[in-house]
């Protein structure tokens, strides 16, 4: 069990406001069925949709899946979203299994100015304050209010240009093209209520709240949840070529509660407009907020999607995708003009009213739970369990 029964949690903090209402999807590890389940959430339960389909990936290609949903019954009911988060029924996983893990980066004027500052820094924490000093007033006013790839966009490029101030941080942020990149692998993400992961050779490195996209292999985009794109801020800032280490660890991946399902109630539309609040509590009594609107995205949702997935590209499991953050916290932890970075045992909390709270613990990647269930273990216990 990845869960740590000493922290605990309860449906209440972490389902959305309209849960009644809303079309929620997830994966479980179930006791009473000795292994993965998806399930949809009704009246606080978790009911086993097993018999519609045996993964989540499969589960979103379903034609009409919301009216499907909404009507099905004779579900098994596998317990309370409760029984799930304190382990007495099993786990809450990530609400995905099969689909590619995909993220988009620096789609936000205030992560793109912090990824330049990380590159100016080469990695080193104590020289960012300074950088950030000089760089903020020029860049952050320059970037704010750019579309991605428009005229405006190109005339930015080239001022910035001329004052030597280019980054291959803002020719993703701001030019044509998304910057896209495998985030983790399928099946290795951790779910609400679990550990997340910091390697240890990292000193400075940060949570990133997201809003994830949850699309079919033909592109649509079916539904949405929550991720923390957990960030080793020192190690990308090194070398944007160290990307995959900075990004891609044991455990560093989380996703969840659950997918939420678009309806006449929420939509994609719906989603642009939400806001999305951090919080970081520390053993040592530290405390960080924050809130990050989407509607101050550079790139709109749709368009990322279609740079992820098109002809030139396909996900015959589908897919999801990290829209980004503009998060980049600077807020002093270990000393004066150091800035923020994580403590083990942190506790991270991701919410906005829609989606629900994701919540997880830090540790370091070598301490969490080693990621040993893969595509392979997934298909051996389906088969065992007569559902193949």
């Amino acid at each position: 069990m990845h869960l740590d029964s000493t922290r605990s949690l309860h449906a209440a903090a972490i389902l959305p406001e309209d849960a009644a209402q809303a079309v929620l999807v997830g994966r479980v590890w179930s006791k009473q069925a000795d292994g993965p389940c998806p399930v949809v959430v009704r009246n606080g339960r978790l009911l086993d949709l097993s018999p519609i389909s045996v993964t989540v990936s499969s589960l979103m290609e379903v034609d009409g899946l919301v009216e499907r949903l909404k009507a099905a019954s004779d579900l098994a009911d596998l317990g309370s979203v409760d029984d799930f988060l304190s382990g007495a029924a099993g786990e809450l996983l990530a609400p995905i299994d099969l689909q590619a893990i995909k993220a988009a980066g620096v789609t936000f004027a205030d992560s793109m100015l912090e990824r330049v500052i990380e590159e100016q820094a080469k990695g080193d924490a104590t020289r960012a304050l300074d950088i950030r000093t000089r760089l903020a007033p020029v860049l952050g006013d320059s970037l704010r209010g750019v579309v991605a790839g428009s005229e405006q966009a190109a005339k930015v490029k080239a001022l910035l240009q001329d004052m030597n101030l280019w980054s291959q941080y803002l020719e993703v942020g701001i030019g044509p093209d998304a910057e896209i990149f495998t985030k983790s692998q399928p099946m290795s993400a951790v779910g609400c209520g679990a550990r997340v992961g910091i390697h240890p050779m990292s000193e400075w490195n940060n949570p990133e709240p997201e809003v994830v996209l949850v699309l079919r292999s033909g592109g649509e985009i079916v539904g949405a949840t929550l991720g923390n794109d957990v960030n080793l801020r020192d190690v990308e800032g090194r070398s944007a070529l160290l990307l995959g280490k900075a990004k891609d660890n044991n455990a560093s991946c989380s996703l969840g509660p659950f997918i939420r399902l678009f309806d006449a109630g929420f939509t994609l539309e719906d989603l642009g407009r939400v806001r999305v609040s951090l919080l970081v509590e520390g053993k040592d009594g530290f405390e960080m907020t924050g809130e990050s609107p989407m509607e101050a995205i550079s790139r709109k949702p749709a368009e990322l999607a279609r740079q992820l997935l098109n002809r030139n590209h396909q996900y015959p499991d589908g897919a999801v995708l990290f829209l980004g953050t503009m998060f980049a916290p600077v807020k002093d932890r270990r000393g004066a003009g150091q800035g923020f970075t994580h403590e083990i045992g942190d506790r991270v909390e991701i919410a906005t009213p829609k989606l629900g709270r994701l919540v997880n613990w830090v540790d370091r990647s070598d301490a969490c739970p080693e990621w040993t269930f893969g595509v392979g273990a997934l298909m051996r216990n389906l088969a065992t369990r007569g559902l193949l």
